[in-house]
């Protein structure tokens, strides 16, 4: 077991080490996104224009060869061009399915917020059950399958915010930021002959990361960390400052998410400082604040750290 998650943590950092060759300065960021895949959950990324969000989805699929689409979501898009549509033929008159951009590795839905609801609602089966019903009859999708979707928080106009039971299907949200100086200077002076998305050599094939996901899920979890995910997971929803907590789904999302920052740190085993580096890109997005706490411009992140400040460890639970 110990000389898997030695692998592991070999080719997932191969994976990290690949991506940053065009995404420049944002390791945590990669690795966050890599702990998303092996985790097989979706990430949100929300971020302003420019800061390499569309990118870090090719690079990542581009990466492990995998089939990726995007999907520019606008008001005028409909669920079917999501997830594909049933047309009669003619010759053998039959009804045929034809498949959406839905059906790929790694979907890009590009700046989500500005379809309509109707159209975001498309999307919760598939994240859910990896799967489209289409006229009673479902149709799977492939293995590794990724959401990655993108939206804007400065230009809101025209937009729909995503309703918390989407957000709820978003393993974690993530924000790429803008680079560092030195980091920026050295895509200036790459452009335009520097490392490109299409020119990342292939670390891993799709059957690579499924291999790496199975092994993810045989992680060894102690009986503390499950009571300080818990834990962690409940005292959200009784701070004063959220009006809606995070739901068992996150304690599951974080679960998950823990095992691959284990494996990926060369360890079969899960220890508290997996929990609290992943507490707030699992958990943040998943809060809804009181109207008062968000005149104060308090932050979902802000009152996640406070509540793994006052959540006693594994140790001080054991000895309760």
């Amino acid at each position: 077991m110990a000389a898997l998650a030695v692998q592991f943590q070999q080719r997932f950092h191969a994976l990290a080490g690949n991506i940053e060759r065009v995404i420049r300065g944002k390791r945590e960021t990669i690795e966050l996104a890599l702990i998303t895949l092996f985790s097989e959950g979706h990430l949100l990324i929300e971020d302003v224009p420019g800061t390499g969000k569309t990118t870090l989805a090719r690079s990542l699929a581009a990466s492990i060869e995998a089939d990726l689409r995007r999907i520019q979501f606008t008001p005028d898009l409909l669920p079917s061009d999501i997830t594909g549509v049933s047309i009669f033929n003619q010759s053998n008159q039959k009804f045929e399915f034809h498949q959406g951009p839905v059906f790929a590795h790694i979907v890009l839905a590009d700046e989500i917020n500005r379809a309509s609801p109707k159209t975001q609602a498309a999307l919760l089966e598939v994240m859910e059950e990896r799967r489209v019903t289409v006229d009673a009859e479902p149709h799977p999708v492939p293995r590794p399958f990724m959401v990655v979707a993108t939206q804007n928080p400065v230009d809101m106009d025209g937009t729909y915010p995503l309703p918390e039971a989407q957000l709820d299907r978003f393993l974690m949200c993530v924000s790429v930021g803008y680079p560092d100086h030195a980091s920026e200077v050295e895509v200036l002076k790459g452009m335009p002959t520097g490392p490109q998305v299409e020119r990342l050599p292939l670390i891993a094939r799709a059957a690579d990361v499924g291999g790496m996901i199975d092994f993810a899920t045989r992680i060894h979890v102690a009986d503390s960390i499950y009571d300080y995910v818990v834990a962690v997971v409940s005292a959200t929803r009784r701070s004063p400052e959220v009006r809606l907590g995070a739901s068992p789904r996150a304690s599951l999302a974080l679960l998950r998410a823990c095992r691959v920052k284990a494996a990926a740190a060369g360890r079969h085993f899960v220890i508290p400082e997996d929990v609290k580096a992943l507490a707030a890109p699992v958990l943040a997005h998943r809060l809804i604040l009181t109207p008062e706490a968000e005149m104060r411009d308090r932050t979902a992140a802000a009152i996640v750290a406070e509540t793994l400040a006052a959540t006693p460890g594994p140790q001080a639970l054991a000895t309760v």
